[in-house]
């Protein structure tokens, strides 16, 4: 069963020079494994993809099924629940709580989705990242590469089945950049799916199918 399957997703904003179409009929299916890669220059429409199969942004046009469920045709709230429960989330800028420490910033999708192991299971990610000794630290008290790491354990938390992650190695050096491509080939060779938008080829490398996007439209690439 596809995890995930977008079919010809439209987006539009308006701009100084009329409409920018950042999504042009864009199609993709993600299966149980993959680790799908997307190229392109800023502003192509990478992060507006990556929103909208995360069921945080709805498309002009076209359809989106996760898990066999239709986001953009459910409640708000039901949309919420759906992304809590099966969508994990890396971003760039990490979105860190700055006054929770490394464990409960880890713990955070809890609030969302409850679970009696929850703690448990933060402090095992927290671990398998190696922050351990980091786990009573604030943002503040981290290294770039460690706030990465912090955010990819809270993005792991609810055991969700698709990871998406927004240029999660473009702030970081080349070793904490490795590591977190490392635990997303992981999580990918597990049975989940990864969607890593990116500009850097070797954060690309990792994946098993790569695709260009320009202007909206996607290709692809081979490796």
């Amino acid at each position: 069963m596809a995890l995930l399957h977008a079919e010809c997703l439209h987006k539009s904003f308006s701009g100084p020079n009329g409409k920018i179409h950042a999504l042009d009929g864009v199609s993709l299916t993600l299966e149980p494994g993959d680790f799908l890669a997307v190229k392109g220059p800023s502003g192509c429409g990478k992060s507006t993809l990556l929103f909208t199969l995360g069921a945080l942004l709805r498309p002009d046009a076209g359809d989106l099924t996760v898990l066999d469920r239709k986001p953009y045709a459910m409640s708000r709230e039901e949309r919420a629940a759906l992304r809590a429960k099966s969508i994990g989330f890396v971003f760039q800028q990490f979105h860190l709580t700055p006054y929770l420490s490394v464990l409960d910033n880890v713990l955070a999708p809890a609030l969302a989705l409850p679970s009696v192991d929850a703690r448990a299971r933060a402090s095992e990610l927290i671990e398998r990242v190696g922050l351990k000794d980091r786990a009573d630290h604030v943002p503040s008290m981290l290294s770039t590469g460690e706030r990465q790491r912090t955010a990819l354990a809270r993005a792991l938390l609810n055991r969700p089945k698709i990871l998406l992650a927004d240029e999660p190695t473009g702030n970081l050096d080349e070793d904490n950049g490795a590591l977190v491509l490392e635990h997303l080939s992981a999580f990918a060779k597990q049975g989940g799916a990864v969607v890593l938008v990116t500009h850097e080829r070797d954060a690309a490398a990792h994946a098993h199918t790569i695709l260009q996007m320009r202007e909206g439209r996607l290709e692809r690439l081979s490796l």
